[in-house]
């Protein structure tokens, strides 16, 4: 309902498979490993922070520090 597409390839007994954008499939990995990366900060994966303002921006400060190592 919301547009979103399959990017992962199905399981060979699927009588019919989505398409798979092999693509799609390859940019996902970078993103999901950061996501990882990202959940590995405590405050992150439990959300401490009440403001979505503040947790944005502690995200954006954990990206960057990832990004500079």
């Amino acid at each position: 309902e919301a547009g979103a597409l399959a990017v992962i390839p199905p399981r060979p007994n699927r009588l019919q498979p989505p398409h798979l954008d092999p693509l799609a499939y390859r940019d996902r990995n970078p993103v999901e490993r950061l996501i990882n990366r990202l959940k590995q900060f405590r405050r992150i994966a439990t959300r401490y922070d009440k403001l979505a303002d503040s947790y944005a921006a502690l995200v954006q400060l954990r990206a960057i520090t990832l990004w500079l190592n």
